[in-house]
């Protein structure tokens, strides 16, 4: 057999292999990113029987309260999980992470209300969540980590952007439950005891996913686990520490929560929070919000692999630019003629608009961010930057919204998100460099046909 024939073959076999991996990797993904967003989806269902309040608005806001408190939590599980990835090995720190989410989920369908145990079902409920968001601190940094470590050289824009499909396939998974059940059982139904079914949904799935991740391949070099499990030579750092990302990899890491900063803000606004928005301030009824928000969702899902090939030609920081300037310029016209209109198709259309500007963060983020380390501290890094701009930003957009729309300063909340994102346009305009070679071309090929890297360089 001749060269010519033999090298599609090998790029044909690599290619099945990273699809393989991929999947396995996404499925994960997805059932834990479902289980985070179940909560805000059927909030205003269970709320009453966590919350005391009457007034919907407040018991909304206390409910999203809960939720940020779990981002508290994402921190400390980035850096666990992220530090568990490096040393001992993305496929193990998957694994765990997916086991405590499913065990989280199943709590939460079978947890008493306080009608019962008063006010032990709300401490309870909280528990349960920081659980839940110690997991999901450690499933993002580690399984954009993964995908971009599985994916083909030239191909990893499309590959790792299946990150971003199963996360928002996660949301779209509890919109489309709830849909469902909205329409099987009806409110009643719902507020009374539907609500527990998607929890136990989501533990069930993580079941499935559990089964699936244990034929994972490993993507760390053996290597690189000796090297964690020995004592470092004078003045060196283990794999996979703070001290080795600290002190050799700092400005990366900068780098990474400033490039998070602004998309993590724009996201949970558009995907998230824009739930309570359409409700509380357009006054659209909840089941056409609801329904809007499912087929929003599910457009955005489909873009990201094309926003991810996008990239693979023209590289990442053209799109990671066309996010930051028409964010800055057209987050306070889109919000704004969302809040006056009560118009189900348009409220679509605004919606739609915003999530075609943020799909260019998305659908590259978790590359981006891939490739500013390398593979001895990718997954502390990844994660710790995501978790820290996250929690502080992205996981509190509920929370300051709903406190806005209380407050009726909708418009402040508009120009918070404005501000985020130009925050990370300057961060993407004089921090980044467009196909510049990264760690991961240097572990495992160019991207762009560019030289190798130099270890200590950062790029997008």
């Amino acid at each position: 057999m001749s060269t010519q024939e033999a090298a599609p073959r090998s790029e044909s076999a690599q290619t099945r292999k990273a699809v393989g991996n991929i999947l396995k990797g996404s499925a994960g993904n997805l059932v834990e990113w479902y289980d985070v967003y179940i909560y805000t989806a059927f909030s205003a269902y269970f709320a009453s029987h966590f919350f005391s309040s009457k007034d919907p608005l407040q018991s909304n806001l206390e409910a999203m309260a809960v939720f940020a408190v779990t981002f508290l939590m994402r921190p400390i599980g980035s850096w666990f999980f992220g530090r568990f990835a490096d040393r001992k090995g993305r496929k193990a720190a998957l694994t765990l992470s997916v086991t405590m989410m499913s065990a989280g989920s199943f709590a939460i369908a079978i947890l008493p209300t306080k009608e019962i145990i008063g006010v032990w079902a709300l401490l309870l409920l909280i528990l349960i969540r920081l659980i839940q968001g110690f997991s999901v601190g450690g499933e993002y940094g580690t399984s954009a980590t993964y995908m971009s470590e599985a994916a083909t050289s030239k191909r990893r824009g499309f590959f790792s952007s299946f990150q971003y499909v199963t996360l928002i396939g996660g949301q779209m998974l509890a919109l489309l439950v709830l849909v469902i059940l909205e329409q099987l059982l009806g409110k009643t139904a719902l507020g009374e005891w539907g609500w527990r079914i998607p929890f136990l949904i989501g533990g069930v799935a993580a079941l499935v996913v559990l089964w699936l991740r244990r034929s994972m391949e490993e993507t760390i070099s053996a290597e690189q686990t000796a090297a964690a499990a020995h004592a470092p030579a004078a003045g060196e750092a283990q794999p996979g520490t703070l001290k080795l990302l600290l002190t050799k990899h700092w400005r990366a890491l900068l780098i990474c929560i400033g490039v998070t900063l602004g998309g993590t803000v724009a996201f949970y606004t558009y995907t998230n929070f824009i739930l309570s928005f359409m409700q509380n301030t357009s006054g659209i009824a909840k089941e056409s919000s609801s329904q809007i928000n499912f087929w929003a969702l599910l457009i955005f899902m489909c873009l990201q692999p094309v926003y991810g090939m996008v990239s693979d030609r023209v590289g990442r920081k053209p799109l990671l630019l066309w996010f930051g300037i028409l964010g800055v310029l057209c987050t306070w016209p889109l919000l704004s003629a969302l809040s006056a209109t009560k118009d189900p198709f348009m409220a679509f259309l605004l919606m739609m608009g915003g999530l075609l500007i943020v799909g260019g963060y998305t659908s590259i983020n978790a590359l981006v961010k891939a490739e500013l380390f390398p593979s001895s501290i990718r997954a502390l890094g990844v994660g710790l930057g995501y978790a820290v701009a996250n929690s502080l930003f992205g996981g509190t957009v509920p929370l300051v919204g709903a406190a806005l729309q209380k407050a009726g300063q909708v418009e402040v909340f508009f120009t918070y998100v404005s501000v985020a994102i130009g925050i990370s346009l300057l961060v993407y305009i004089f921090a980044l460099k467009n196909k510049k070679p990264t760690h991961l071309d240097d572990e495992q090929g160019s991207a762009f046909g560019s030289p190798i890297a130099d270890k200590d360089s950062v790029s997008a």
